[in-house]
């Protein structure tokens, strides 16, 4: 038995394909947090209402009384009349169910039926005590929260206020005002709030009138003024404004836009509080209740805000279509409302997930259904909410039978002409068939794209022949072609991948990321434009065995594969291809050691010539041998070096300063002759140690 407190459901109207224009209700429970002893004896379930028939919205509970029970429709308290009537066990009944979409008497809409355990909490504002000058304003508020929602009365000295005494105002908000006290009007005050569940009193408040005020001047004080106010169209605000002062200030109000505030449906309570009834989006704006002394430009302002919003409207409603198996349906929902609504759309009550072939556009006012299927037969909810209600309108996808559709196109060929061009051909149906066709659809896209960028082209049916032109070259294509009937379009064909001419991918550049001892991820970029590659195959061989594993194929939109079970401190060799219908790219290697986490070796064709994916595993392992001899080489070179260098050094510290210098004009000319060319001589730091 379901517990709690609050069913939520919507009542909708729409007329089936075929056969008695009928209403269906979609109801979707919920609950809210209702008290442990409340529990539903009946649940609303799915109905079928006839217009112009009575329909009942049925649901039941059981607890502890009393109870009280609230139906809304639009988010708004349903009133019972002549059409409507809430039974004893709380059933709502609807005499005669209307449908009319294009005016405003219609059942059709979103009800929410709540139970609560009535209740009337302790006051959590109450009274204060005061003293008023005789002649003067006093002012006592009080404030509780009920279910339902408390009547507040007044008591003085345990007995009913006589609120026919025009001094005395009582506001909704739980405000009681005394204008122009007298002595009579001493005593304790009490609040007292009722409703089905209970009736509370208030702490006592004592009002304490003193002797009438010397005839002294006292400026205009403004006791309470408006406070921020936020409402809903049709309902009616009431903006508090009490002074005092000496002389009595009159009391005005204005807009703080100097717009008007109108005479219809404006009235004042009281000696200065502002009433709008019916409530309008124009009378939203910031209030300015003015109190002046009389005969001066003295003057004290307080400022308040009134919000009015609008519950959502629609402005267009889905339409119901039949459509067939494999074609398109597109429902379109618009509102409005301040603050401005917000669309979420239901399949058969159910929150709406978009995905492959339904996708919502313009903040969800659109809905459209692509490639439909038995699945996508609903009823279609369009459910406008704000914070001042919310709405609902719907409309039902029916689906044509298979057997009225022509099939799907057979025997999908595609050939490419150039780096622009595609030829598309396909087999001629008999010609029983031919004569219900009235000519074929083919879809395009890019390979990469999503099918939102999907380009379609018509071609009459009598042909079996097409040409897509001004492509991109060097570009793969994913292609399928429907055949349409007068009541609608056929299962797609078979579909067909092919690329224009103009050549093979780019060699992509890779990356790759020890994570163990035994896997490598491998990471690649990918073309800048959709179509440039059809796909990826990954090899790896361990070296220096011949054999490589894989290849490993990828889409095009995938850039990472990991590589696992390999063994631990072992070196392996790691290509990448990508490929198109024009062929393979050059190939990227990296060879990668297992030995250090994080290290690999840089790609062979990074900055130079491509490698070529088809040399054996002889090739790689010799270029490891000649770097390894290449290496002990040079260290070889360094430490001889460092030795000559060594002992020259040595040696040339034990010569002389004569022999740090070379003679100069002929003497030195003659010696050269003499002794041959002369040796280099080596300079020695300033700075350099003597040894």
């Amino acid at each position: 038995m379901a517990r709690g407190g609050r069913w939520h459901g919507k009542v909708t109207s729409e007329p089936k394909v075929k056969g008695e224009t009928e209403a269906e209700v979609t109801l979707v429970g919920a609950d809210v947090g209702g008290a442990s002893e409340l529990a539903f004896l009946l649940e609303p379930h799915d109905v079928i209402a006839v217009r112009d028939r009575p329909l009942l919205l049925g649901c039941q509970v059981e607890g502890e009384g009393p109870i009280a029970i609230t139906w809304r429709k639009n988010g708004v308290p349903v009133s019972a009349g002549a059409r409507l009537a809430v039974l004893a066990n709380g059933t709502l009944l609807i005499h005669n169910f209307q449908k009319r979409r294009e005016g405003n008497e219609t059942d059709a809409g979103e009800y929410d039926w709540e139970n609560h355990d009535a209740a009337l909490p302790k006051f959590h504002t109450h009274p204060e005590s005061m003293s008023v000058d005789e002649g003067g304003v006093a002012r006592f508020q009080c404030q509780v929260n009920g279910v339902p929602e408390a009547t507040i009365t007044w008591e003085r000295d345990r007995a009913p206020l006589r609120t026919q005494d025009t001094r005395y105002t009582l506001l909704p908000a739980g405000i009681l005002q005394v204008t122009s006290v007298k002595r009579a009007d001493a005593g304790v005050y009490r609040c007292v709030a009722t409703n089905i569940a209970n009736i509370r009193y208030s702490h006592n408040a004592e009002l304490n009138v003193t002797g009438a005020a010397p005839r002294i001047f006292k400026e205009p004080v403004i006791l309470s003024g408006p406070q921020n106010l936020t409402i809903t169209v049709h309902q009616t605000a009431i903006l508090e404004c009490i002074a005092t002062g000496n002389p009595r200030p009159i009391v005005s109000w204005s807009r703080l836009d100097g717009r008007s505030i109108g005479v219809e449906g404006i009235q004042v309570l009281g000696t200065g509080n502002l009433m709008i009834s019916d409530v309008s989006l124009q009378h939203s704006g910031v209030y300015v209740c003015a109190a002046n002394r009389p005969g001066t430009r003295m003057r004290r302002t307080a400022l308040g805000r009134l919000v009015v919003q609008a519950p959502p409207e629609f402005l267009q409603w889905p339409q119901s279509v039949s459509k067939p198996a494999g074609g398109s349906a597109v429902f379109t929902c618009v509102a409005q409302g301040v603050p401005e609504p917000h669309l979420i759309w239901l399949k058969n009550g159910k929150v709406l997930t978009p995905g492959d072939n339904v996708k919502l556009t313009n903040n969800n006012s659109t809905l459209a259904v692509t490639r439909i299927t038995s699945g996508d037969e609903a009823i279609y909810q369009c459910i406008a909410e704000n914070s001042a209600g919310t709405n609902q309108a719907s409309a039902r996808l029916a689906v044509s039978l298979a057997r009225d559709l022509p099939d799907a196109p057979r025997e999908l060929t595609a050939v490419p002409l150039s780096p622009a061009a595609l030829q598309l051909t396909w087999a001629q149906p008999a010609a029983e068939v031919t004569d219900g066709i009235i000519g074929y659809v083919l879809h395009i896209r890019k390979i990469g794209e999503p099918d939102s960028k999907e380009l379609q082209e018509a071609v009459s049916k009598t042909t079996f022949q097409h040409d897509f032109t001004d492509l991109e070259a060097a570009t793969t294509f994913s292609i399928y072609l429907k055949a349409y009937s007068p009541l609608g379009a056929s299962q797609q064909s078979n579909t067909v991948i092919t690329t224009t001419l103009g050549g093979v991918p780019s060699s992509p550049s890779f990356f790759t990321k020890v994570l163990n001892s035994t896997a490598v991820q491998v990471y690649w970029e990918l073309p800048g434009k959709p179509g440039k590659v059809e796909g990826f195959r990954l090899s790896v061989r361990k070296v220096p065995q011949p054999e490589f594993q894989g290849p490993y194929l990828m889409d095009s939109h995938v850039n990472t594969h990991t590589i696992s079970r390999l063994d631990p401190g072992a070196v392996y060799e790691i290509q990448l291809v990508g490929y198109n219908g024009n062929g393979d790219s050059n190939c990227s290697k990296r060879l990668v050691s297992l030995a250090e986490d994080g290290t690999s070796a840089k790609t062979s064709s990074d900055g130079e010539a491509p490698c070529n994916c088809r040399q054996e595993g002889e090739g790689s392992m010799a270029g490891i041998v000649v770097g390894i001899h290449i290496g002990m080489a040079c260290i070889i070179f360094c430490v001889l070096f460092l030795m000559f260098g060594y002992r020259r050094s040595f040696f040339c510290r034990k010569g002389t300063q004569d022999s740090w210098s070379v003679p100069q004009g002929d003497e030195g000319a003659h010696l050269a002759q003499r002794n041959g060319p002369p040796k280099e001589a080596v300079a020695r730091p300033p700075d350099a140690i003597e040894v």
